[in-house]
């Protein structure tokens, strides 16, 4: 079956992309949660129509996210954390105290959005990547340190 995805859909593609799927995944997944609807001829016309209002917010996503990224190369965050001996940290520094240290500095950034590459579990300065957008990244200096 061919649908026009209408969100960007990362197995699948981008917002206005017409792809073959099977019928069952199409039915039973991509139209009840609205992310495509089927590839008929009157919905590849409203399509085209949909696609330049999609752009013009698409490169208004963009050009938000590229004005966050700046602004977050210029902010470092400080978390505190609970060490034993020879500053071993009880756990590892996880994506949500990154996401709760950035709302203290007025950056609502969602969690699942911080990659942390891998667990952090010592003291340190770490630099952590955020994806704003699938086309950019930005890096906040992370320092952590003793309660």
């Amino acid at each position: 079956m061919k649908v026009i995805l209408r969100k960007n859909f990362e197995q699948l593609g981008r917002v206005g992309d017409i792809v073959e799927v099977k019928d069952g995944y199409a039915r039973n997944f991509l139209l009840p949660r609205q992310i495509a609807y089927i590839a008929t001829k009157g919905n590849i016309r409203a399509l085209e129509e949909e696609k330049k209002q999609i752009e013009k917010a698409e490169a208004k996503l963009l050009e938000s996210a590229k004005k966050t990224a700046e602004e977050l190369a210029n902010v470092s965050i400080t978390i505190p954390v609970k060490v034993g001996e020879e500053d071993k940290i009880f756990g590892s520094v996880t994506s949500q105290m990154i996401a709760d240290a950035l709302k203290e500095k007025n950056y609502d950034i969602d969690k699942r959005k911080i990659e942390i590459s891998e667990p952090i579990k010592a003291l340190g300065i770490y630099d952590v990547k955020i994806k704003l957008h699938p086309e950019v990244t930005a890096t906040v200096k992370t320092w952590i340190v003793r309660e």
